[in-house]
Order: C-alpha cells, then sequence, then structure tokens
C-alpha cells in the first residue's frame, strides 16, 4: 500500500480532535508532560549514589549464636 501521505496525517488528526475535543487532548498532554518530568527527576534522585558506610559504623542487633530453638547442637548432645 505503500507509506502515508501527509494528508493522510491531517485527516486522522481532524478525526481525533472531533472525537476527544481540544480541551480533552490539552489535559492529556499536560498530564503526559507532567508524568515524564516526574519520571526524569526520578530517575535522577536514584542516580545518585549513596556513600556506603564503614563496617565499624554498622550497628548490630542480632545476638550472637543460633536463632532457632529447635537446632540442636551436636557436640553438646554427645558430651552430655
Amino acid at each position: 500500500m505503500g507509506s502515508f501521505s501527509i494528508w493522510h496525517w491531517l485527516i486522522v488528526l481532524l478525526i481525533i480532535v472531533l472525537v476527544f475535543g481540544t480541551k480533552k487532548l490539552k489535559n492529556i498532554g499536560s498530564d503526559l508532560g507532567g508524568a515524564v518530568k516526574g519520571f526524569k527527576d526520578g530517575i535522577k534522585d536514584g542516580a545518585a549514589p549513596e556513600t556506603p558506610v564503614p563496617p565499624s559504623q554498622v550497628s548490630t542487633t542480632a545476638q550472637p549464636g543460633p536463632t532457632d530453638k529447635t537446632t540442636i547442637d551436636v557436640e553438646a548432645k554427645n558430651k552430655s
């Protein structure tokens, strides 16, 4: 069939404007622009590298040893 000419695209654009109206198309365009701007800001904020915390400053709240009460120590069982 070939590619569409400029007249085909103008007719399609005219039909879209008639169906949706200029006010609704303007609202859709502004919403889309705001979404793209928010996406770019989010990417920009997420791309900033975080400063790693040195291991000496990391606090551990977990206590040493097994936390599972059903675990049996094999060496302790053999000694008793």
